[in-house]
């Protein structure tokens, strides 16, 4: 079960031929998370809001293994989640421009529930370097015309072939925020766990 309602990642899942069904977390359950404090480090916060989200689908009772993630782009310190509008976007996007920024995830993996049994869940958190060429204004003018920012953290799409946007260390699926290359190591080692 994908606890998400992002249509990316449900690419990315189905592409690596993974049989899922989505049931995105209810919007209530990110709502009542307590919000990121000063002190609390970017890895630990998505951690935290990945596990807010597979915990809530949980708790509507479902008994199927369960995949959260939460993904969030930092440059210089600041964390970029998804705009609010427009005018959010365009700060991002200047923010972005001409300098290398990190995609993080954290990942929340529950395996299926067996004979009543909730096992423990896997977590792990996931890093990507990003580099953005320097942007025009022309240029960030045309992509918030485009509309392409919309629902993507830090206002840009890495698969949007026309930002001058290229990976320079981690996951490129990391940054569409489903790091397949983790969860492939999750999903083994819950091979390997041995039976109760």
């Amino acid at each position: 079960m994908l606890a998400s309602g992002s249509p990316r990642r449900r690419q990315i899942a189905l592409a690596e031929g993974w049989n899922v069904h989505v049931l995105p977390p209810p919007d209530s359950a990110e709502a009542a998370a307590a919000p990121r404090s000063a002190a609390e480090r970017l890895e630990d916060y998505v951690l935290r809001m990945a596990r807010t989200k597979g915990r809530a689908v949980a708790d509507i009772g479902v008994t199927d293994a369960i995949l959260a993630c939460d993904t969030l782009s930092e440059v210089d310190g600041q964390a970029l989640g998804k705009p609010i509008d427009v005018h959010d976007a365009r700060r991002m996007l200047t923010s972005l421009s001409g300098k290398r920024h990190r995609v993080v995830t954290g990942i929340w993996l529950r395996p299926a529930v067996a004979e009543g049994l909730e096992p423990p869940p896997l977590e792990a958190v996931d890093e990507s370097l990003l580099e953005m060429e320097p942007l025009s204004e022309d240029f960030i003018e045309w992509y918030l015309a485009s509309g392409m920012w919309q629902g993507k953290a830090g206002a840009c799409g890495f698969q949007d072939d026309r930002l001058p946007l290229r990976l320079a260390g981690g996951s490129a699926t990391n940054v569409v925020g489903l790091p397949v290359e983790r969860l492939r190591i999750l999903l083994a080692s819950l091979q390997q766990r041995p039976a109760r």
